[in-house]
Protein backbone atom coordinates (compact mmCIF):
# COMPACT_ATOMS: atom_id res chain seq x y z
CA UNK A 1 0.00 0.00 0.00
CA UNK A 2 1.23 3.56 -1.13
CA UNK A 3 2.19 5.63 1.75
CA UNK A 4 -0.29 8.74 1.67
CA UNK A 5 0.65 12.22 3.51
CA UNK A 6 -2.01 14.44 5.58
CA UNK A 7 -3.30 15.55 2.10
CA UNK A 8 -4.09 12.33 0.84
CA UNK A 9 -1.50 12.44 -2.03
CA UNK A 10 0.99 9.85 -2.82
CA UNK A 11 4.31 10.56 -3.54
CA UNK A 12 3.75 10.73 -7.25
CA UNK A 13 0.80 13.05 -6.84
CA UNK A 14 2.75 15.37 -4.68
CA UNK A 15 5.67 15.44 -6.69
CA UNK A 16 3.39 16.28 -10.07
CA UNK A 17 2.12 19.46 -8.41
CA UNK A 18 4.91 20.52 -6.78
CA UNK A 19 6.09 23.87 -7.42
CA UNK A 20 9.96 24.30 -7.62
CA UNK A 21 9.67 27.82 -7.63
CA UNK A 22 7.72 27.80 -4.97
CA UNK A 23 11.11 29.45 -2.91
CA UNK A 24 13.66 31.20 -4.20
CA UNK A 25 17.07 29.52 -4.76
CA UNK A 26 20.37 30.71 -4.58
CA UNK A 27 23.28 30.14 -7.02
CA UNK A 28 25.77 28.22 -6.14
CA UNK A 29 29.75 28.32 -6.62
CA UNK A 30 32.90 27.06 -5.36
CA UNK A 31 35.99 29.07 -4.58
CA UNK A 32 39.43 26.89 -4.24
CA UNK A 33 42.10 27.96 -2.03
CA UNK A 34 45.71 26.40 -2.85
CA UNK A 35 48.24 26.44 -0.69
CA UNK A 36 51.39 25.88 -1.72
CA UNK A 37 53.96 24.41 0.75
CA UNK A 38 57.56 25.47 0.79
CA UNK A 39 60.36 22.87 2.93
CA UNK A 40 62.15 26.27 4.05
CA UNK A 41 59.21 27.82 5.50
CA UNK A 42 56.18 27.54 8.05
CA UNK A 43 54.18 29.62 5.96
CA UNK A 44 52.47 28.70 2.78
CA UNK A 45 52.03 30.72 -0.31
CA UNK A 46 48.23 31.11 -1.68
CA UNK A 47 47.41 30.59 -5.48
CA UNK A 48 45.51 33.71 -6.63
CA UNK A 49 43.87 35.07 -9.82
CA UNK A 50 43.45 38.60 -10.80
CA UNK A 51 39.51 38.96 -12.13
CA UNK A 52 39.58 40.12 -15.92
CA UNK A 53 35.65 40.95 -15.40
CA UNK A 54 33.21 42.55 -12.92
CA UNK A 55 32.37 42.41 -10.49
CA UNK A 56 35.81 43.38 -8.85
CA UNK A 57 37.60 43.45 -11.97
CA UNK A 58 41.27 43.71 -11.77
CA UNK A 59 40.98 42.43 -7.82
CA UNK A 60 42.72 39.26 -6.60
CA UNK A 61 40.54 36.32 -6.26
CA UNK A 62 40.32 32.89 -5.33
CA UNK A 63 39.74 30.89 -7.99
CA UNK A 64 36.57 29.65 -8.39
CA UNK A 65 32.98 29.79 -9.94
CA UNK A 66 29.56 28.85 -10.48
CA UNK A 67 28.23 25.45 -10.63
CA UNK A 68 26.40 24.06 -13.75
CA UNK A 69 23.22 21.96 -13.57
CA UNK A 70 23.47 18.45 -12.43
CA UNK A 71 27.16 19.31 -11.47
CA UNK A 72 28.26 18.45 -7.69
CA UNK A 73 29.91 21.34 -6.09
CA UNK A 74 33.55 18.96 -5.41
CA UNK A 75 33.37 18.82 -9.43
CA UNK A 76 32.44 22.60 -9.79
CA UNK A 77 35.64 23.22 -7.57
CA UNK A 78 37.95 20.65 -9.58
CA UNK A 79 36.57 22.15 -13.20
CA UNK A 80 37.02 25.97 -12.32
CA UNK A 81 40.54 25.25 -10.80
CA UNK A 82 41.63 23.88 -13.79
CA UNK A 83 39.61 26.37 -16.11
CA UNK A 84 41.06 29.52 -14.16
CA UNK A 85 44.56 28.04 -13.55
CA UNK A 86 45.22 25.00 -15.38
CA UNK A 87 45.73 23.05 -11.80
CA UNK A 88 43.91 19.71 -11.91
CA UNK A 89 44.43 16.32 -10.24
CA UNK A 90 45.11 17.63 -6.67
CA UNK A 91 42.92 16.23 -3.65
CA UNK A 92 40.43 18.85 -2.25
CA UNK A 93 38.65 19.24 1.50
CA UNK A 94 35.99 21.23 1.76
CA UNK A 95 36.94 24.34 4.36
CA UNK A 96 32.89 25.38 4.89
CA UNK A 97 30.17 27.40 3.28
CA UNK A 98 29.73 30.90 2.59
CA UNK A 99 26.40 32.46 2.64
CA UNK A 100 26.42 35.59 4.01
CA UNK A 101 23.71 38.19 2.08
CA UNK A 102 25.74 40.54 0.27
CA UNK A 103 28.71 38.80 -0.62
CA UNK A 104 28.40 38.60 -4.08
CA UNK A 105 27.27 42.05 -5.22
CA UNK A 106 25.53 39.77 -8.49
CA UNK A 107 22.58 38.60 -5.92
CA UNK A 108 22.04 35.85 -3.48
CA UNK A 109 25.44 33.91 -3.69
CA UNK A 110 26.63 30.41 -2.05
CA UNK A 111 29.82 29.30 -2.24
CA UNK A 112 31.49 26.20 -0.72
CA UNK A 113 35.13 26.71 -0.04
CA UNK A 114 38.03 23.56 -0.78
CA UNK A 115 41.46 23.31 -0.02
CA UNK A 116 44.71 21.57 -1.39
CA UNK A 117 47.82 21.66 -0.02
CA UNK A 118 50.62 21.28 -2.55
CA UNK A 119 54.30 20.73 -2.94
CA UNK A 120 56.26 23.53 -4.20
CA UNK A 121 57.44 21.86 -7.08
CA UNK A 122 53.43 19.98 -7.65
CA UNK A 123 51.71 22.81 -9.81
CA UNK A 124 52.53 25.26 -12.38
CA UNK A 125 49.48 27.37 -12.15
CA UNK A 126 48.87 29.59 -15.80
CA UNK A 127 45.90 32.45 -16.11
CA UNK A 128 43.31 31.06 -18.28
CA UNK A 129 39.47 31.53 -18.30
CA UNK A 130 38.20 34.52 -16.39
CA UNK A 131 41.76 35.09 -14.55
CA UNK A 132 44.12 37.75 -16.43
CA UNK A 133 47.19 36.63 -14.06
CA UNK A 134 47.68 34.25 -11.25
CA UNK A 135 50.40 34.56 -8.45
CA UNK A 136 51.80 32.93 -5.13
CA UNK A 137 50.87 35.57 -2.51
CA UNK A 138 52.23 34.69 0.81
CA UNK A 139 50.48 34.01 3.79
CA UNK A 140 50.95 34.82 7.37
CA UNK A 141 49.04 34.62 11.07
CA UNK A 142 50.15 37.75 12.86
CA UNK A 143 48.41 37.98 16.29
CA UNK A 144 45.68 36.25 15.04
CA UNK A 145 45.40 38.16 12.44
CA UNK A 146 46.10 36.65 8.54
CA UNK A 147 48.04 38.87 6.22
CA UNK A 148 47.87 38.23 2.49
CA UNK A 149 50.58 39.69 0.64
CA UNK A 150 52.16 40.13 -2.91
CA UNK A 151 55.99 41.49 -2.56
CA UNK A 152 55.96 44.19 0.35
CA UNK A 153 52.13 44.83 -0.59
CA UNK A 154 49.17 43.65 1.65
CA UNK A 155 46.25 43.17 -0.31
CA UNK A 156 43.93 42.12 2.69
CA UNK A 157 41.77 44.90 1.67
CA UNK A 158 42.23 44.52 -1.87
CA UNK A 159 40.68 40.76 -2.30
CA UNK A 160 37.14 40.55 -4.23
CA UNK A 161 34.07 39.29 -2.53
CA UNK A 162 34.66 37.89 0.98
CA UNK A 163 37.82 35.75 0.18
CA UNK A 164 39.57 37.75 2.97
CA UNK A 165 37.11 35.49 5.68
CA UNK A 166 37.44 32.63 3.63
CA UNK A 167 41.43 32.87 3.10
CA UNK A 168 41.55 33.11 6.91
CA UNK A 169 39.18 30.13 7.99
CA UNK A 170 41.35 28.22 6.04
CA UNK A 171 44.69 29.00 7.08
CA UNK A 172 43.16 28.01 10.61
CA UNK A 173 42.66 24.45 8.92
CA UNK A 174 45.93 24.66 7.72
CA UNK A 175 48.00 25.32 10.29
CA UNK A 176 46.01 22.63 12.41
CA UNK A 177 46.23 20.08 9.88
CA UNK A 178 49.82 20.89 9.18
CA UNK A 179 50.02 18.19 6.32
CA UNK A 180 52.86 17.53 3.62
Amino acid sequence: MEKRDAKGLTEEEFLRQYNPDKYPKPSLTADILVFRKKPDSDEPDILLIRRKGHPFIDHWALPGGFAERGETIGATAARELEEETGVSGIAMELVGLYSRPGRDPRGWTVSAAYMAVVREDQVKPVAGDDAGEVCWAKVSAEHGSVQIRIGDDCINQNLAFDHYEIISDAIKKYYENRRL
